[in-house]
């Protein structure tokens, strides 16, 4: 294709250039108006002296077009999956295809956004377009023709923030009537207390539903804990008690209605993460000894700790008959500590406390059930725990894990981690224990006992327990059958490391699950699951893990530390994912815990209407009903300034974008047919005038 235009290319400054036009007119002007001779003659003349002045030029083009840009925008994010869609989408495709094929002199993008790996944080349709056509330049911009459900969370708010001037054609999937209802979550706490209650605030959407009753089912950590009533519309508040350290997972689900799109946005997940409030412990010294200050030093040195401390001064083989509320520097409150206010505590420790007069068996019931009803119970036991006035022969020896047999051990030895201590996350991989003997200092004075229930995790003299750990009903006691810790604590020898056991035995106490004997973890990370399982046995099964499909899979744990296995498993599909393994569960979500994606899928025109329509676009839906049938509007080429879609139709705008293969320049001023026009005027100019003269 051959194009022809004029160029100018001035051989002086435009103004200079200007300023003798200007003055030509003037002194033309002039002779026009005294009626001089040979006017119209200077004026030709000066006209030829500004054109050649202005160096003027035919420029021919040799052009070759270029093919127009159309993108096709296909939504395949996870609400596309929905019901017919995945049929329309696909018959959509293979049909404009052909279309656009048969139109001829498109260059045809595809263009795929939304896969669910993309989608979490909703569908990104035009982040996709604009990353497609980052090699195209706007203006071979034909047109973009989007299928989609109209659910789309990047929609540019101005036309001008489109980046290019094509009309934009959206083509909706899904059809009119569409039911749904969802769970949308108006409030949703990341932290919570460790024994407090959080709200969480929900709302159920029924979108082309009556505003019957419904209800909300909660469940924790896959428990069941409350259902609660409530009507679509209106925030409900849903209490949860924040049970343990860590990951609460807490679910909330809504039933499903018949007829309804799909059950994915049906439910709710929330993670709170539960920290703890400052842990309270009490603890009773029943007389002064060396390691007393090793247990208080400990528990002031951490500022989440609030310690209430008595030690009892009259050991009670001093017996002289003065009451002992005299010999007290102050009253011992054990009404209080004991009675009313013993739930308050989160930890209650007995140091070399015997059975004396000084707590009635009423207060070691009390005791007692606190254990039971979910407390924690630590005895660093003395000399007089071998004896019958120990507290073993008082109600504690109802939960006392080790029974005495009356021998208590004096001589060196060093502690050493068990057999099923070397599984057990308290004491598993202590500094210096792998060595024999320990890399620790010695201890000299041990209780002998017989352990009657829970796990003895360090021994001592013949083996014989020196620590060991039970559950009692919902609470837990620890029991430390020697008085010697501190000399750890003060270096003796090197010392050991009694920081990491007694901290380790805290957190045990305190329920904390990384601290849990049998547990079964699950994190993600992107759409790696890391799974890890503690035991103490000696053989797992292979763990379940139920996808959000309810798909099945299995993984074989694979053993990396006594007592813990590792293993990785990549997930195929985003949302909750359930691992179990015996009577362990576990709930890990892949993903954003309420991904955008499914929170709203109802297809919908209104989203996309205004931009396709200030671009001269058109919006349709491409489907009446629900049974999958599509009908496509025909396609058409238009010029620029052309109407770009009708009731039927869309358009494509021809760009008439080409790539320019050779130029010939042809000089219409410069030259022997420039000069000589210019001499021929001034020639014929005086030949007249001298005519006129003679």
């Amino acid at each position: 294709m051959t194009a022809y235009s004029l160029s100018f290319a001035p051989l002086v400054p435009p103004v200079l250039l200007a300023l003798m036009a200007a003055a030509a007119i003037v002194i033309v002007a002039l002779a026009l108006w005294a009626r001089r001779p040979g006017a119209w003659l200077r004026a030709l003349g000066l006209g030829l002296v500004l054109v050649a002045l202005g160096d003027p030029s035919v420029v021919r083009e040799d052009r070759e077009p270029l093919r127009d840009t159309v993108a096709l925008v296909l939504d395949t994010s996870g609400s596309q999956t929905i019901g017919e869609r995945p049929a329309q989408i696909s018959a959509a495709r293979d049909e404009l295809l052909k279309r656009f094929d048969a139109l001829g002199n498109i260059d045809l993008r595809v263009i795929e956004s939304g896969r669910a790996e993309e989608d979490a944080d909703g569908t990104r349709l035009f982040v996709a377009l604009n990353a497609g056509l980052a090699d195209v330049p706007p203006e071979r911009l034909g047109a973009v023709v989007m299928v989609t459900d109209g659910v789309v969370h990047d929609i540019p708010d101005s036309v001008e923030r489109l980046g290019f001037k094509a009309p934009l054609h959206v083509l909706i999937t899904g059809h009119a009537g569409e039911r749904d209802r969802r769970l949308d979550l108006t409030e949703a706490p990341r932290f919570g207390i460790v024994g407090k209650d959080v709200i969480i605030e929900a709302r159920v959407i029924d979108a082309g539903g009556p505003p019957d009753p419904i209800a909300l089912h909660v469940r924790r950590d896959g428990a069941d804990i409350a259902t609660i009533a409530g009507t679509p519309g209106e925030i409900i508040q849903i209490p949860v008690r924040v049970e343990h350290g860590g990951p609460n997972v807490v679910e909330v689900e809504v039933d499903p209605v018949p007829g309804e799109l799909t059950t994915l946005n049906n439910k709710a997940v929330v993670t709170i993460d539960g920290v703890r409030d400052k842990l309270k412990v009490l603890l009773v010294s029943g007389e002064p000894h060396a390691g007393e200050r090793t247990w208080r030093n400990l528990l002031r040195s951490d500022a989440n700790v609030e310690l209430v401390h008595f030690t009892i001064l009259r050991p009670p083989e001093k017996q002289d008959g003065t009451p002992i509320n005299e010999l007290s520097l102050i009253a011992f409150p054990t009404a209080d500590l004991f009675g009313r206010k013993i739930n308050d505590f989160d930890l209650i420790i007995f140091d070399r406390y015997s059975n004396q007069s000084v707590l009635p068996a009423v207060y070691l019931d009390n005791i007692v059930r606190y254990v039971r009803a979910g407390g924690a119970l630590l005895i660093a036991a003395g000399p007089d725990f071998a004896s019958t006035s120990g507290i073993y022969f008082s109600p504690l020896g109802q939960i006392s894990p080790g029974r005495p047999d009356g021998d208590l051990v004096e001589q060196p030895f060093r502690p050493r981690v068990s057999d099923l201590g070397r599984k057990h996350p308290v004491t598993r991989g202590l500094p210096g224990a792998d060595a024999s003997p320990p890399h620790w200092s010695e201890w000299f004075r041990q209780v002998n006992v017989e352990a009657t229930r829970g796990q003895s995790i360090l021994a001592g003299v013949n083996d014989k327990p020196l620590l060991v750990l039970s559950r009692e009903g919902k609470g837990r006691v620890a029991e430390l059958l020697s008085d010697q810790m501190w000399l750890w604590a003060r270096g003796y020898q090197g010392g050991g490391p009694y920081l990491e056991i007694l901290r380790r035995l805290a957190h045990w106490l305190m329920k904390e699950p990384d601290l849990e004997e049998e547990a079964l973890r699950a994190t993600a990370h992107g759409k790696e699951i890391r799974i890890e399982r503690q035991t103490l046995k000696d053989s797992i099964d292979p763990v379940t893990i139920t996808a959000p499909s309810g798909a099945l899979d299995h993984a074989n744990m694979t053993p990396v530390e006594p007592g813990l296995s590792r293993r990785t498993f990549q997930a195929r599909e985003l949302g909750l994912y359930k691992l179990t393994e015996g009577d362990l569960s576990v709930l890990v979500n892949v993903g954003l815990d309420n991904p955008k994606e499914f929170q709203d899928v109802m297809s919908t025109v209104d989203r996309l209407k205004p931009i396709a329509e200030a671009s001269g676009g058109t919006i349709r839906r491409i489907a009446a009903n629900d049974r999958g049938a599509i009908t496509l509007p025909r396609i058409a080429s238009v010029g620029g300034g052309s109407i770009a879609g009708g009731a039927d139709w869309i358009g494509v705008r021809r760009t008439d974008s080409h790539v320019v293969r050779g130029v010939g320049v042809a000089p219409l001023a410069l030259g022997l047919a420039g000069l000589a026009a210019l001499l021929a005027a001034f020639v014929t100019a005086w030949l007249i005038e001298g005519r006129r003269r003679a």
